[in-house]
């Protein structure tokens, strides 16, 4: 008897990089005009950013997640909060590093009828002095990297690093890069959103702004654009479209986190692109039904019969 083909798999573990915050959600009728105040119909407080929320969906949809990155003090309330609650989802913390006498970052957000989020979020400048533990200790049985584009500054050599072991990279872009940005060349794919992609580009059409950033990237690159799917480019530079799931939106808070988690874990699961940006649309899309942030995010079991039910759907059309 093959024992080994009877073991159960391990998930592959994904190292979520960037800044954990702490959130205070408020759901109102409308966004207060400056001045004016605002009678919120329900109160939340959970943990969020975008590696946090991408972790949360990792787990919740079958992977393994490890947080790294610069939190406050160790004795801060948020820091105690958001270590809590990361052990509470499975998370592994011990990457996660303390900045003695600083403050966690945290957010405000209001959230109106339609789903869409207003966020003011609060980061300490000093967090981005960080130093990540030791390169050997972060990439020990790291199957992938997902990061967000602003942490570039503390983490763009140990992704670098991971590209040339054949770890892959993706990155969260959701704010204009450089040209010359070093992630644009440490990361395996660069998952952007519409804005941050023409502004990077200094194109206002999606498609061409991705041809323009494939001159100087050898990355997979796409770009996310809400209710209107996802534009990306296939192997041979040609354009293609993933359509977004239509569904009842209530909360779209964390749904692109949730989107790039599920997107990582596929390709850890050599998932083909097509299916891994098909997989990662339904667990966006089924987190965008639900209120509470990331903590929304769908189960496996969830996504997979979301899709059964729509495999007469299309699936993806020429740019």
């Amino acid at each position: 008897m093959n024992f080994h083909a009877e073991a159960p798999k391990i998930p592959p573990r994904i190292l979520c990089i960037g800044m954990p915050v702490r959130d205070l959600t408020f759901r109102v009728s409308g966004v207060p005009a400056r001045g004016s105040k605002e009678h919120a119909t329900h109160f939340d407080e959970i943990c969020g950013g975008n590696a946090l929320n991408a972790a949360i969906g990792i787990v919740r949809l079958g992977g393994r997640a490890s947080m790294c990155g610069p939190i406050g003090d160790s004795k801060e309330t948020s820091s105690r909060y958001i270590f809590d609650k990361l052990t509470h989802e499975g998370i592994e913390t011990k990457h996660i590093v303390h900045m003695p006498d600083l403050v966690t970052p945290i957010s405000t957000i209001m959230i109106d009828p339609s789903g869409e989020r207003t966020i003011v979020t609060f980061r300490d400048p000093e967090l981005w002095k960080v130093r990540l533990p030791p390169t050997e200790f972060l990439l020990d049985d790291c199957a992938a990297i997902l990061t967000e584009s602003r942490c570039a500054p503390f983490c763009t050599d140990l992704c670098a690093e991971a590209v040339r072991r054949g770890i892959p990279v993706i990155v969260d872009v959701d704010r204009a890069m450089s040209l010359r940005e070093g992630l644009l060349t440490a990361s395996s794919h660069l998952v952007f959103s519409s804005e941050p992609l023409q502004e990077t580009a200094d194109v206002t059409d999606d498609g061409q702004a991705l041809k323009k950033i494939a001159k100087l990237t050898p990355s997979f690159l796409a770009g996310t654009r809400g209710p209107r799917g996802t534009i990306w480019l296939n192997d041979k530079g040609e354009l293609e479209e993933t359509p977004a799931f239509p569904v009842h939106t209530v909360d779209t808070l964390g749904a692109g986190d949730v989107f790039h988690g599920a997107f990582a874990l596929a390709i850890t699961e050599k998932q083909e692109l097509r299916q891994a940006l098909r997989f990662a649309s339904a667990a966006a899309a089924l987190k965008c039904t639900r209120f509470g942030g990331a903590y929304a995010a769908p189960q496996r079991a969830d996504v997979e019969e979301f899709l059964h039910r729509r495999e007469d759907a299309p699936r993806a059309s020429p740019g």
